[in-house]
């Protein structure tokens, strides 16, 4: 099969941009991830778009990569349409990376775009409730429930305004880390004010300031043991990958030394378990074969880009993906390891909790954060002799876990 490589990403700022359509944030994307290849669009001899909530927010249920694509001038070459909830773009990626390897073209694009952010809250935060499977919301509610049954949430700890059924799920995993691992809230606080502290050099992220623990654990709650600065917001933005094979390389005359290798690029569905078979998860399951197929292991991980929608979440995943022991994930980052500047830094960009959300970019968002750290274009964010990145997505829920776990591996 083809070796495949990112040679352009682009990303728009990530937050709240009324002003900007679904187009007009895709035409951004694209063409900063064009220019930064050095192609033209009429290169591109595939494209992958990624958007999970346009046909609920406006109703465009169908066709909306051929549209958006259209306004831009982008016609007359495949156009697949992706969804699959909050790993979106970056199953759009791995379908843009196997439609190359399988020798169907030499340039593709794989391209995530949503508009999420509405003045309607209730349609806005409705966005996430098909997520999960709504033939059985009550045994997936009572599911929740007894996942942390044995913790009982102080007075005041949750918020009387709305937020997502997912802050709701993510609760309900972080209750069960903390009875099974001893996990604290602290050490949950210290992953949000690590990341809120990476995101004030990220231009592109949504929220820009940094945060103390203290700081954190004193911020509005929203359900426990979560506060605000945990969550992810809600977030417009768009990103973008164009892909090359060697032969699009060379006949385009790329440059070479910035196009950074794809070594694994892998999917992973749920599947029923015990919550106390972590070692079964989704994202463990995935994990392992993306680092067989790389010939990589986590020990040679230099920087990573995991889906915190809440802190905990980095917390589950830094564990799933090996970078550390089951329960050893809240002691990481509140000794620092996964900082920048620590042994393994995790989500440098600031992650979705502060970089922001939108969940059908998400994933390329991920990427492109990756591929400006193996490059060393990060800036005051560089994570130094970033040699091997690992990218993980995850959408929807079976309340255990994930529904579908993505894993990337880059560089090298």
């Amino acid at each position: 099969m083809e070796q495949v490589y990112i040679v352009g990403v682009g990303m728009t700022p990530f937050g709240r941009l009324p002003d900007l359509s679904i187009k007009q944030l895709s035409q951004q994307a694209t063409q900063g991830a064009l220019d930064d290849a050095g192609l033209p669009a009429s290169a591109l001899e595939a494209a992958f778009f990624g958007n999970a909530t346009q046909g609920h927010m406006e109703g465009q249920h169908m066709i909306r990569g051929e549209i958006a694509l259209r306004a831009m001038g982008i016609q007359g070459i495949p156009v697949v349409n992706v969804e699959n909830a909050c790993a979106t773009a970056s199953t759009a990626f791995i379908l843009a990376v196997n439609h190359l390897k399988a020798g169907e073209g030499d340039i593709a694009l794989a391209l995530g775009a949503e508009k999420m952010v509405s003045t309607d809250k209730t349609l806005m935060f409705s966005a996430f409730d098909s997520a999960w499977d709504v033939h059985d919301v009550e045994a997936n509610t009572e599911r929740l429930k007894q996942l942390g049954s044995g913790t009982v949430a102080p007075p005041g700890s949750t918020s009387d305004r709305p937020y997502s059924i997912f802050m709701d799920v993510y609760a309900g995993l972080a209750r069960h880390h903390m009875e099974r691992f001893g996990t604290t809230q602290r050490q949950i606080a210290a992953v949000s004010s690590k990341n809120h502290n990476h995101s004030q050099h990220n231009p592109l992220s949504q929220f820009q300031r940094p945060f103390t623990i203290d700081e954190v654990l004193a911020a509005p709650p929203i359900t426990y043991p979560f506060t605000l600065p945990m969550c992810s917001p809600i977030s417009d933005g768009a990103a973008a990958a164009v892909l090359a094979t060697e032969a699009g390389i060379k006949r385009y005359g790329l440059d070479r030394n910035r196009a950074i290798p794809v070594r694994a690029a892998v999917i992973q569905t749920g599947s029923d378990r015990s919550p106390n078979a972590v070692e079964q998860h989704c994202t463990v399951l995935a994990a392992k074969k993306a680092y067989e197929r790389a010939g990589v292991g986590p020990e040679d991980v230099s920087v990573a880009e995991v889906h915190d929608a809440t802190a905990v979440g980095e917390i589950i995943q830094v564990e799933n993906l090996g970078l550390c022991e089951f329960g050893e994930g809240g002691f990481m980052a509140e000794r620092g390891i996964t900082a920048i500047g620590g042994r393994v830094p995790v989500n440098p960009s600031g992650g979705l909790q502060s970089k922001g959300h939108p969940i059908g970019a998400t994933g390329l968002g991920q990427i492109y954060e990756l591929v400006m750290q193996l490059r060393g274009e990060a800036g005051a964010r560089q994570v130094e002799n970033a040699k091997i990145a690992i990218a993980e997505n995850g959408g929807g829920s079976f309340v255990v876990e994930e529904a579908v776990a993505t894993i990337a591996i880059l560089g090298g």
